[in-house]
């Protein structure tokens, strides 16, 4: 089972999304982790659109970037540009991939304008990752 750690800027949307997606997807290959540059709390948006997708990430916890922790894994994806830049550098056998989803946090509108904003970054996360399951699972 590999160690996978899923990084954003507040760890409320993106990276919680796919933790819940790697676990649904990834059972008996992923060990998922998700953290941020900061903690902001798990966006009630990103749950309702991860609940119409049959999953609930509604008692995950939003978490700040535990360094140690993140050098034990096995890969790291980073789903913005803020992440990848703040990232430190780790060891080379540590896969990395970017995700550069578009952040939903900032929509506006509607209630209805803002849910699909954040389903557009919760589809682009789903197929993004049933790539990775694939390739961790070889």
């Amino acid at each position: 089972m590999k160690k996978v750690m899923f990084l954003c800027t507040g760890n409320s949307c993106r990276s919680q999304m796919a933790e819940g997606f790697a676990r649904a997807l990834g059972q008996g290959a992923i060990e998922p982790y998700s953290a941020g540059l900061m903690a902001a709390g798990v966006n009630r948006h990103a749950a309702a659109v991860m609940a119409e997708a049959g999953i609930d990430i509604s008692g995950q916890r939003s978490k700040e970037i535990d360094w140690d922790l993140l050098r034990t894994m096995d890969v790291i994806v980073t789903l913005c540009a803020n992440a990848l830049e703040s990232c430190p550098v780790t060891p080379k056998e540590i896969k990395r991939y970017h995700w550069p989803i578009k952040d939903p946090v900032g929509a506006t509108g509607t209630e209805e304008e803002i849910l699909r904003e954040f389903r557009r970054a919760r589809d682009e996360i789903h197929a993004r990752m049933e790539f990775l399951v694939r390739d961790i699972s070889g």
